[in-house]
């Protein structure tokens, strides 16, 4: 079985090179780079699993970088980053980013939190897929190996990882009261430390994205103090 590759975007030789050595030893093919220039060619030139990426880089920064492959569907990254103010986690959220740690961290927490990202059922491109499964509802049509949400009108409707991850929790339990702690649960795994708001986060950009004739606010339900619903009927294939 092929290591998962993952591409560390960081200028801090400091930080980049102990960590590269760090996931190396733990059983991860790792590249290392200082820019998000850098990542152009390293991502153009082989399979990239995820992306551990500095916020605070020369350049182009970190934000950009991901807002780019969060838009080409690109790999799965986990920010790293000295900004610890919970605005700063919102917007890299917001822009698509998988996960997000601060610095200073612990080795070993963040090769749990790689692992745990890159359990996620997202296949890496060229390499066997089983069947592909697909979740039918209201008019869309969901694969999620592929993160490929269709609209009704057959239009791609755009998801990062995160977003993708919580529509499959949804689909695979739909019409049932889901708590936030529920929802990491599924699409972080057992035990992850993360702040409940930005379970609120993801759901609200899902809903934007779910917008249809505005029928989004009817795909997921808000259950006062208890969580959300996802309410259509789901057709798996």
């Amino acid at each position: 079985m092929a290591l998962a590759h993952i591409l560390i975007v960081e200028d801090d030789a400091e930080i980049r090179d102990p960590l590269e050595r760090f996931l190396k030893t733990n059983g991860l093919a790792t590249t290392a780079i200082a820019s998000a220039e850098d990542a152009a060619a390293v991502l153009a030139g082989g399979q990239i699993d995820l992306v551990l990426l500095d916020l605070m880089l020369p350049g182009e920064d970190g934000l950009a970088l991901c807002r780019r492959l969060s838009a080409a569907n690109g790999p799965r990254i986990i920010m790293l980053t000295a900004l610890s103010e919970p605005t700063d986690r919102v917007v890299g959220l917001e822009l698509g980013a998988d996960d997000y740690i601060c610095k200073p961290f612990d080795l070993r927490e963040l090769l749990a939190r790689i692992r745990a990202v890159l359990r996620r059922p997202f296949p890496a491109q060229g390499r066997p897929r089983q069947a592909e499964a697909v979740y039918r509802f209201s008019g869309f049509a969901f694969f999620p190996q592929r993160r490929f949400l269709r609209s009704p009108a057959g239009l791609r409707v755009p998801l990062t990882g995160a977003e993708a991850d919580l529509l499959l929790a949804f689909c695979q339990h739909p019409r049932k009261v889901l708590s936030r702690d529920t929802l990491i649960n599924l699409t972080r795994g057992e035990g992850f430390a993360i702040a409940v708001r930005s379970v609120d986060i993801l759901v609200s950009r899902l809903r934007r994205k779910l917008a249809n004739d505005d029928l989004a606010a009817e795909i997921i339900r808000t259950v006062r103090s208890d969580g959300y619903v996802f309410q259509p009927r789901v057709l798996a294939e």
